[in-house]
């Protein structure tokens, strides 16, 4: 019976190396486990600069929030943009790019870029959605506000070095594929070796079972050759005798171990490797490729809309309390820093007119109490411009607002500002956090009439009533402008006998955007220049201005004639090509803005 205990110093071998393989596995999920985070640094010596962009690539670097820490000398922000409006507002200015994380994940890495020493204070702009103002420390976890690819921008004022000690923590992404299989392996290996004994006891009985066949008296055992007739009678062969306990024992009792050494040598060996391999797999940490590129490199048109719907309604906040401010002290300086183009105009004329006429009617009030339509363009490159549709104190109507951002580093301001025809319905268009395609004012693509060839036919028309291209636009009951403006040209025309007159209106091309609607068409938004000439018919023939034509033109009476000029901001809807449908005025409002004699 020395197989007995052999077996069980196997089994308590095999019960020995389970356990072992199964701590090795609870131990990866407890205390060999990897961090849940990692915390990476700006190195020490890298060089000042007065700007620092935290990469879109490091910031998506790992699933889940990101906590930046941050500190430096005074205040500073940290901004949030698109990474190609980021790379924009940097331009040429020295800066400090994040944009990876070092092999051993305790360094962020970084690269400086030379340029210009110093930038204007990216406080303010406009190309941000959010901002966060910080004194000497900031603890700020990242979350993005919306889909899409997000950059970050970190300065102080513009003149002095950025903050340069910046740490990022991330969710660790080491795993620890080994630890089940390590535990199911563990309870396979002590299961096993607890049955070892009952197993190898059970295969021994069963030999000893069949043993019981050949003979058990002690005696010896005779193996007849077998020999052929022929030489049977000749030869007599003497008996072979074997001794019970002969070489078929001996081999017999080698094997009895032999399977049992066998399986317990390959459960330790194979053990030994999985459990060799649970430091490595609990400390390995993988770094994720870069999910996309940077969107810098997007195209003109690129199908990321220039702003989020939140940034429209806070600059349509500042707008409107601007204009506001401007309208009630009469200052046109105060316009400045959200009005420009057309509305600056006619604005500053308006306010030039009350002073001196206390009767004129103001314009219309700016609001953005209710933001009826959002209209936000995907064209990504300078100037950008995007429609809002607002209404609210003040507002008999709503009205169409165009704001334009001519480069990174300005701001949005109201170009135009017209209300909606009475019964017209504002063209649907793409949701905003789609965007809606620009289309250059030339371009018919698509399009029953290009953005410049409406503009065209509209001051044909308004010149003209009787023009060729009449049924091209919708007019009369359909267009309560087109029909007020002709009925105040063809009164002007009747009443004034003395006098001859010339109306015109022309298109201002440089003022005209277009956006495509979302049935394929497009709306056009752009101004023409209303020239009304007067002059006399005879010689001592007078013509009469009214009060506010007289503010600028510097008296009420004339012998030798005189010009006003109005401002017409309009906004038209084009068809999409193919469509049997007019086009039709949407919006309109025409302002004073100068006068003079001839």
């Amino acid at each position: 019976m020395i197989g007995d205990p052999v077996r069980l110093k196997t089994a308590a071998l095999l019960v020995l190396l389970g356990l072992l393989t199964m701590l090795a596995g609870i131990g990866q999920l407890t205390f060999w486990a990897p961090s849940e985070t990692v915390t990476a640094s700006v190195p020490s010596d890298t060089k000042a600069a007065p700007l620092t962009v935290i990469d879109q690539k490091l910031i998506a670097l790992h699933d889940g929030p990101v906590k930046i820490k941050i500190q430096g000398e005074g205040n500073f922000i940290v901004a949030t943009g698109r990474p190609d409006d980021v790379e924009a507002w940097v331009g040429e200015t020295a800066h400090n790019t994040l944009t990876g994380v070092s092999a051993d994940q305790k360094s962020l890495e970084v690269s400086s870029a030379d340029g210009e020493a110093t930038a204007p204070s990216p406080a303010g702009s406009d190309l941000w959605v959010s901002t966060e103002d910080a004194s000497g420390e900031l603890d700020y976890t990242w979350n993005p506000p919306a889909d899409g690819e997000w950059s970050l921008l970190v300065a102080g004022d513009g003149t002095q070095p950025a903050p340069s000690s910046i740490s990022m923590t991330f969710p660790n992404n080491a795993t620890t594929p080994w630890a089940v299989p390590l535990i199911v392996l563990g309870i396979v290996i002590i299961l096993v070796g607890a049955a070892l004994p009952f197993i190898a006891k059970a295969l021994s009985n069963r030999r000893n079972e069949g043993d019981d066949d050949e003979p058990r008296d002690g005696g010896e055992t005779t193996t007849l050759p077998v020999q052929s007739p022929k030489d049977q009678s000749h030869t007599v062969q003497s008996p072979t005798i074997q001794s019970p306990a002969g070489d078929e024992g001996r081999r017999r009792g080698a094997g009895t171990e032999g399977p049992t050494l066998r399986i317990t040598a390959l459960a330790a060996t194979l053990a030994a490797v999985m459990v060799g391999g649970t430091a490595i797999a609990a400390q390995a940490t993988t770094t994720p490729e870069a999910t996309s590129t940077s969107s810098a490199a997007a195209t003109a048109d690129g199908g990321t809309p220039v702003m989020l719907e939140s940034q429209l309604q806070r600059i349509l906040e500042q707008v409107a309390s601007t204009v506001d401010a401007a309208d009630a002290a009469k200052d046109a300086a105060k316009l400045a820093p959200r009005v420009d183009k057309m509305e600056l105009q006619i604005r500053t004329q308006n306010y030039k007119i009350r002073s001196a006429v206390s009767a004129y009617e103001p314009r219309m009030p700016v609001r953005a109490t209710k933001l009826q339509s959002s209209v936000i363009s995907t064209k990504r490159d300078w100037p950008r411009t995007v429609f809002a549709l607002t209404e609210g104190e003040g507002n008999v109507v709503p009205q169409v607002l165009t704001l334009v951002q001519l480069s990174p580093r300005e701001n949005y301001k109201l170009w135009g500002s017209a209300p909606l025809q009475p019964g017209t319905n504002f063209p649907s268009f793409p949701i905003p956090r789609k965007g809606t395609e620009s289309v250059p004012a030339s371009d018919s693509t698509g399009l029953a009439y290009s953005g410049n060839e409406a503009l065209e036919i509209l001051s044909e028309m308004l010149t003209n009533p009787e023009s060729a291209n009449r049924s091209k636009l919708a007019d009369g009951q359909s267009s309560p402008y087109i029909a007020g403006a002709l009925a105040y040209q063809a009164d002007t025309v009747k009443n004034g006998t003395s006098a001859n007159f010339k109306f015109t209106h022309t298109p201002v091309t440089n003022q005209t955007v277009v956006l495509r609607t979302a049935d394929g068409g497009a709306l056009v938004v752009g101004r023409l220049d209303f020239a009304f000439e007067g002059t006399p018919k005879a010689a001592g023939d007078k013509l009469l201005l009214e009060d506010d034509s007289a503010v600028f033109a510097g008296g009420k009476e004339t012998t030798t004639g005189m010009v006003l000029n109005f401002a017409e901001s309009v906004a038209v809807y084009i068809p999409p090509a193919g469509s049997a449908d007019p086009m039709k005025l949407v919006a309109a409002t025409r302002g004073l803005v100068g006068a003079s004699f001839k």
